[in-house]
This record gives C-alpha cells, sequence and structure tokens, in this order.
C-alpha cells in the first residue's frame, strides 16, 4: 500500500513538473491587447480602448494623487480629459511584459501622447488577468 501511493505521488509530481506555461503565447496575446488598444486610441474609439479592462466595480486606476474604482469612472475620467482632438495620438515603448502564471501578468512600460503642438508621457504598471473573455487589465497604474 505505501509503494502504490508513493508511486502515486510521484506521478503526480511528475505531471505537475511537466506542465509548464507557455510564456511566449501569453506575452503575444498580451502584447496584441496592447496593439488593439492602441488601435483604438487612434481611431478615437475610447469604448473600444476601454474594451480590454476589467468591466467590474473591482477595477482600479491610479495616477498622481487620484484613485478611480471601477470601470465606468475610468470610462467617465477618459471621456472627459480626452475626447475629440485632446486624445491625440498614443504610443506604447519599453514594454516589458512579465508571466506571473497562467491566468496572471503585468506590464511595465512608458505611454506617449503627441498633439498637434505639444506631447505627453509618462510610465504605466498594467496587472492583467485572464477572463473567460480574454486578457483584461484589473488594475492600471498611470503617471
Amino acid at each position: 500500500m505505501k509503494k502504490l501511493i508513493l508511486v502515486i505521488l510521484l506521478s503526480l509530481l511528475f505531471h505537475c513538473s511537466q506542465v509548464s506555461l507557455d510564456i511566449p503565447q501569453i506575452k503575444n496575446e498580451i502584447q496584441a491587447v496592447l496593439d488593439e488598444q492602441k488601435k483604438s486610441w487612434n481611431a478615437g474609439n475610447i469604448e473600444g480602448f476601454m474594451e480590454y479592462y476589467w468591466k467590474s466595480e473591482d477595477f482600479t486606476f491610479q495616477s498622481g494623487e487620484k484613485r478611480l474604482k471601477g470601470w465606468e469612472a475610468l470610462l467617465a475620467r477618459y471621456k472627459e480629459s480626452y475626447s475629440g482632438e485632446k486624445m491625440g495620438k498614443l504610443d506604447f515603448t519599453d514594454i516589458d511584459i512579465r508571466v506571473q502564471s497562467k491566468d496572471f501578468a503585468y506590464v511595465l512600460g512608458r505611454w506617449k501622447l503627441l498633439f498637434k503642438d505639444s506631447s505627453k508621457e509618462g510610465l504605466f504598471t498594467i496587472i492583467f488577468k485572464r477572463l473567460p473573455e480574454g486578457w483584461r487589465i484589473i488594475h492600471d497604474h498611470t503617471s
């Protein structure tokens, strides 16, 4: 009986060690989300940009001294601050996607908005979670 239990435990251990993350695939999926966000923003589509944020009251966004809670609150902020010509042209650079598990990752990067006569730029850290609808941003800290 002890041998059978030992064989089962060793088999489980071996099986668990063979399960590995497909890190390149996860990074590609998350990069695709960032690319779609940039594309939506640059097309003037705030709702399309927001599609990849978690549609929950538990979503959080931090910037400067402000903290917002909830998807709707961030959508309202973006519409108020960036609608129309105030949107500018968005670019992401220095992207570093760090996979933590098959369902969690975070991204470090830089953002830049180019306007007709000026620009804004800063850093961001966003936390992704794989949900049934795909990878979604559950927390965004942008400076």
